[in-house]
C-alpha cells in the first residue's frame, strides 16, 4: 500500500487554521493588562528589589534567548529535513545513510561548548551576587534564625538603638516582619537551631539555604521601598508551608524607629533559637502548643 499524502485542500485548511491560532493568541496577548504584559516583558521573573537582582534577572533573559535560538535552529532543521527529504512518489525510496562523521561531531561539540558557555556565566553571576558589600562591611547586620516554624530577627549593633541588639520574632499563626532601610547595605547572616530551611524572598531574585553549623550569609542594598513576601523554599518539616514573613522597605527614619519601638518593648538581645524558642516571648511552648492544637482543628 503506497504512502498517502494530503490533498491539496486539506493542506489549505491546515494552513487556515494555523493562522487562526496565530491570530487569536495574538488577540489574547494584546488584551493583557500592563501588569501581565510587565510580566511578559519580564519573562515571569519577578521585579527586583535590591542591586543584585540585576545579575540574576540578565542571566534569566540571555538563558532564555539561548534558548530560543536553539529552538528556532532545532525546529528549522526538522521542517528543512521533512521538506527536503520527503517522498515525492510511491515508489522512491530516500538514500540510506547509515552515519554522517561531521553531523556527528558536530551534535556532540555544540551541547559541550553550550554547557560550558552557560557553566561559566552562572559562576559569574553567582560570584557578582555572592559579593560583599561594596565599602568592603555594610550599613547593617541583621541576624535571621530560621526554627521549626518560624523566623527570628535579630538587628545587631544598632545606632539608632546605642549599638544595641534588638529582634523580632514570629509564629505560623502571626508572621514576622523584617524591616530593611532603602538604599542601604544590608549583611543577612544566616543560622537555624534545628533542621534545613531556606531564606527566599522571591523580589531579592535569590534563595540561601539556612543549615544547621554553617554560617551562610551574603549582602545586598534593598533600592524600592515596598512590603514583600517571604518564605522558607526547603521542605523542613510538618508546618514548612506556615513558615512565612514579610519583607518592608522603609525610609532610614522609618527603619530606626522600628529600632526604637523593638527596644521599649523589651525585645533586646539575640536570639538564637533552640532554647531561646521554649524561653522567649513570641516563641514560647505556649504559643506553639496553641497552633499545633489549632492547626489540628483545621484539618
Amino acid at each position: 500500500m503506497g504512502l498517502q499524502l494530503p490533498k491539496r485542500g486539506q493542506s489549505v485548511r491546515t494552513r487556515v487554521g494555523t493562522m487562526a491560532m496565530v491570530s487569536a493568541g495574538l488577540l489574547l496577548l494584546g488584551a493583557c493588562s500592563s501588569e501581565d504584559q510587565d510580566q511578559i516583558g519580564r519573562l515571569a521573573m519577578p521585579e527586583g528589589i535590591t542591586d543584585r537582582s540585576v545579575f540574576t534577572d540578565t542571566l534569566w533573559r540571555y538563558g532564555w534567548l539561548a534558548a530560543m535560538i536553539v529552538g528556532v535552529i532545532v525546529w528549522g532543521l526538522i521542517i528543512y529535513a521533512a521538506i527536503k527529504f520527503r517522498r515525492r512518489s510511491d515508489d522512491e525510496i530516500p538514500v540510506q545513510t547509515r552515519y554522517n562523521l561531521p553531523i556527528e561531531i558536530l551534535y556532540t561539540i555544540v551541547p559541550v561548548v553550550m554547557v560550558v558557555v552557560f557553566f561559566y556565566f552562572t559562576v559569574q553571576t553567582q560570584n557578582d551576587v555572592l559579593a560583599e558589600a561594596a565599602e568592603g562591611e555594610a550599613d547593617h547586620t541583621i541576624g535571621v534564625v530560621g526554627q521549626k516554624w518560624s523566623w527570628s530577627f535579630n538587628y545587631l549593633g544598632e545606632d539608632a538603638v546605642g549599638g544595641q541588639d534588638v529582634y523580632t520574632a514570629g509564629t505560623p499563626a502571626e508572621l514576622p516582619t523584617l524591616v530593611l532601610p532603602v538604599d542601604e547595605s544590608v549583611t543577612v547572616e544566616l543560622s537555624s537551631p534545628d533542621v534545613i530551611h531556606s531564606f527566599w524572598v522571591p523580589g531579592f531574585l535569590f534563595k540561601m539555604d539556612v543549615i544547621p553549623g554553617r554560617d551562610n550569609s551574603f549582602s545586598f542594598t534593598p533600592t524600592r521601598e515596598g512590603t514583600f513576601a517571604g518564605k522558607c523554599a526547603e521542605l523542613c518539616g510538618t508546618y514548612h508551608s506556615r513558615m512565612l514573613f514579610n519583607v518592608e522597605v522603609v525610609s532610614r527614619s522609618e527603619y530606626d524607629a522600628h529600632l526604637r519601638d523593638l527596644e521599649e518593648q523589651g525585645n533586646v538581645g539575640v536570639l538564637e533559637g533552640a532554647a531561646d524558642a521554649r524561653t522567649q516571648e513570641g516563641l514560647t511552648d505556649e504559643v506553639h502548643d496553641d497552633e499545633t492544637s489549632e492547626l489540628g482543628d483545621q484539618e
